[in-house]
């Protein structure tokens, strides 16, 4: 029964971590007005008829904080790259010289900042929505362990220990999303 409980909130912690990990992936996503590989990371590229993460099929890299540029390893990939990233709607336009393909990063309008902050701030909800739920697990398990026999007082001291893990982990979160919008409003 003791091994359950712990189980339960192992399995939550584990899932809050899940939860930060794809909030700090999508943040990734998100441009702020600096010229990132990361990008281009959720692209994928038609390979032999297989659609292929881009930074598979190419090299991609920063030549300064204003462009990307991607290297092909086969020249007849310059044209289904293009159209991958203009078909992503990134806001950029990509530009091919018969060698690479360039992305020029415009720099953010005041605008489009708040709109990326907005953005950032619905995933950062998402999130915590996620963290909420592993929450919500944990304690529905750690209240049926009560039920079938497991000691009250030390279910309660489990519930609080799962309370503070939520609130470690929404407090990371709410951090990830402060420090994207911090990024972002830079200019």
């Amino acid at each position: 029964m003791q091994e359950d409980v712990n189980e339960y909130i192992e399995e939550a912690k584990i899932a809050m971590e899940g939860s930060i990990e794809h909030l700090h992936k999508e943040l990734a996503t998100i441009r702020a007005g600096k010229a990132s590989p990361n990008m281009l990371s959720g692209i994928s590229v038609p390979y032999y008829g297989t659609p292929t993460p881009l930074n598979q099929v190419a090299n991609v890299s920063t030549s300064d904080s204003r462009t990307i540029t991607i290297q092909p390893w086969e020249k007849s990939m310059l044209a289904p790259i293009e159209k991958a990233i203009f078909e992503a709607n990134l806001g950029v336009t990509p530009q091919n010289n018969g060698e690479i393909v360039i992305i020029n990063i415009p720099p953010l309008t005041e605008e489009r900042r708040k709109e990326l902050v907005k953005r950032s701030k619905s995933m950062g909800e998402d999130t915590k929505i996620g963290i909420r739920n592993a929450r919500r697990d944990a304690m529905d398990n750690i209240k049926k362990a009560v039920k079938a026999g497991y000691p009250e007082d030390a279910g309660k001291r489990k519930e609080e220990e799962v309370e503070k893990l939520t609130k470690e982990y929404v407090e990371k979160a709410d951090k990830l999303i402060e420090n994207k919008e911090k990024d972002i409003m830079t200019i």
